[in-house]
């Protein structure tokens, strides 16, 4: 793959829960941030392989399997990509694993528009 196959995306959204993933964007979209979203972790790794996201939200409880366990996927091949974790089951296992393996925020459902806005303003900077 050459740089001109990857496709500039801002953030990527891994959520089954389509209403999050629609709320996410259009938060994104006022702050004039690109973003593309998957419901699956199967989806996610192909969306990956053609995209180099700064940020990504990435769901714990997904279809396919546990979103903390993608998070050493996401950090072999996108180091640099920020991860904000996202969940509905919130517990301290997944929460110390989740950081243990690099994300950089650990948010429990539902967070406020707020929660977004400061999270994206501090890693805009």
């Amino acid at each position: 793959m050459t740089t001109l196959d990857v496709k500039q995306i801002d953030v990527l959204i891994i959520d089954d829960e389509k209403d999050i993933c629609y709320l996410l964007g259009n938060l994104l979209r006022k702050k004039r941030l690109q973003s593309e979203y998957v419901n699956s972790l199967k989806d996610a790794a192909s969306m990956l392989e053609k995209n180099e996201p700064e940020i990504i939200f990435l769901d714990n409880h997904l279809p396919d399997g546990l979103g903390v366990n993608f998070i050493s996927y996401i950090k072999r091949f996108h180091p640099l990509s920020k991860i904000i974790m996202i969940t509905a089951h919130d517990n301290v296992a997944d929460k110390q694993k989740a950081f243990k393996e690099g994300v950089d925020y650990f948010l429990s459902k539902p967070f406020s528009k707020e929660t977004i806005n400061g999270i994206m303003e501090t890693l805009a900077h």
